[in-house]
């Protein structure tokens, strides 16, 4: 498991750093204020008709250049460049879109202007995101995966998905093998899992290591949207739950 400092993005450490200084009572204000200077101002709910918290690099939404100014909603395509990442709101969901990713937000049946997602559809790169009490589908190259209201993280290969229910429940299985299907209920990264191609019938769900994210930016991410994360944080500084996987 990751510590900050071995996180391999030195803006993700600035982030993190920061996040545990303005949220967790941490004094360190030069992190602090390099870090709010790329990503945005301190976390705090975002104002209605405000979809953008923050952005680095190149990032895209609907093949257009996004700015702070963007909205975002069902039916977009968000898409980053290498050596970026966007930070964002669509309604009660919040978001962070890792570099190198696309992500197709799609509308729900009937509702073609509304705020409402009726589903995710992870063409490639790495998510993470929280909701609550929205069911709605996650789909990638190898997983369809059922959502409920909870916090997760994805990461969307051509042959391979990992996921990590953070908190709360999810289904989870493989898009090519309906036998290979596990329900998972956690309260802090219980069970990460991938979904592979090349398991065999009826085992194309693996278990995983815990992975590339942090209570840190799930209690950014819920700040965005007004919320809290069901886990309380300890005064230490650290990267994800303590235990070896």
């Amino acid at each position: 498991m990751k510590r900050i400092d071995e996180i391999d993005d030195p803006r993700r450490q600035l982030l993190i750093r920061a996040l545990a200084a303005g949220m967790f009572g941490l004094a360190l204000p030069t992190a602090q204020a390099i870090t709010f200077g790329i990503f945005g101002s301190r976390p705090k709910k975002l104002p209605e008709g405000q979809s953008i918290y923050g952005l680095s690099g190149q990032v895209t939404v609907n093949d257009k250049d996004a700015t702070l100014a963007t909205q975002i909603k069902s039916g977009d395509t968000v898409q980053t460049a290498q050596n970026s990442e966007i930070v964002f709101v669509v309604n009660s969901h919040s978001m962070i879109l890792r570099s190198d990713s696309k992500l197709v937000i799609e509308k729900p049946a009937n509702a073609p202007e509304s705020l409402l997602i009726g589903g995710l559809r992870m063409l490639s790169g790495k998510l993470l995101s929280v909701s609550r009490n929205s069911p709605m589908q996650i789909n990638s190259a190898t997983a369809t995966i059922g959502i409920r209201g909870t916090g997760f993280y994805i990461e969307s290969d051509p042959e391979r998905t990992y996921f990590c229910t953070c908190y709360g429940a999810t289904e989870v299985q493989a898009t090519a093998d309906p036998q290979s299907r596990e329900s998972i209920t956690a309260r802090h990264h219980d069970r990460p899992v991938y979904i592979v191609t090349d398991g065999g019938t009826g085992n194309n769900i693996k278990n995983a290591p815990f992975v590339n994210h942090t209570d840190q930016e799930l209690a950014l991410i819920e700040t965005l949207v007004g919320r809290r994360t069901p886990f309380v944080f300890s005064n230490d500084v650290y990267t994800g739950p303590r235990r070896t996987y």
